[in-house]
């Protein structure tokens, strides 16, 4: 492991429990035990520091569940394997301080416009795959052909993102489990055929 990847290893849980502001050079020198001059070494400032450790975050977090999809055949049985992933996905990060793509979403929005942008460019590629996979189910006759794709796409990731924020905020991963058992009973089997 070489001394940048070394530092994001360190830092990454910390921006993502701390935030971008909530993170102080401090911090960072603690939790490495390098000096500032070794980190800016390494990193261009800040900014760069905080877009890696948030892609490492997303790498740890978000990327399997990337890797499941492509890897499942059918649109009906990729969406359940989105909630299945989601209901293990409170566990996987919940020692890194929750959900990168909303922790970022919410934390950068006015303060760090290209992290925020990383984060609004997942958040689309999230909306983007799930209309996908919906448009596919309706040509492959899986999906009622009247579904909405870009609506349900949009309901999805918000069930999913507000149980996650609920859950982090109450330490409670029921939220989590209860609103992926929600959307397959009551979402993927109405607009499955």
């Amino acid at each position: 492991m070489n001394t940048s990847e070394f530092i994001l290893e360190k830092v990454a849980p910390i921006f993502n429990k701390q935030g971008y502001v909530g993170t102080s050079l401090a911090d960072i020198t603690s939790a490495t035990g390098l000096t500032k001059g070794a980190i800016y070494c390494n990193f261009l400032n800040k900014e760069d520091l905080a877009l890696k450790a948030f892609q490492l975050n997303i790498t740890v977090a978000i990327k399997p569940l990337f890797r499941i999809i492509a890897n499942t055949h059918g649109s009906i049985n990729k969406l359940f394997s989105i909630t299945d992933y989601q209901r293990s996905y409170y566990d996987l990060v919940k020692d890194r301080g929750g959900c990168p793509m909303l922790r970022v979403g919410v934390d950068t929005k006015f303060i760090n416009p290209l992290l925020f942008d990383e984060a609004q460019k997942l958040s689309q590629k999230f909306i983007n795959g799930l209309t996908t996979i919906i448009k596919d189910g309706i040509v492959n006759n899986e999906i009622n052909s009247n579904t909405d794709p870009d609506k349900s796409a949009r309901v999805i990731l918000s069930l999913i993102e507000g149980s996650s924020l609920l859950a982090f905020t109450h330490d409670d991963q029921t939220y989590i489990s209860n609103t992926m058992d929600y959307i397959d009973s009551t979402f993927i089997n109405s607009i499955q055929k």
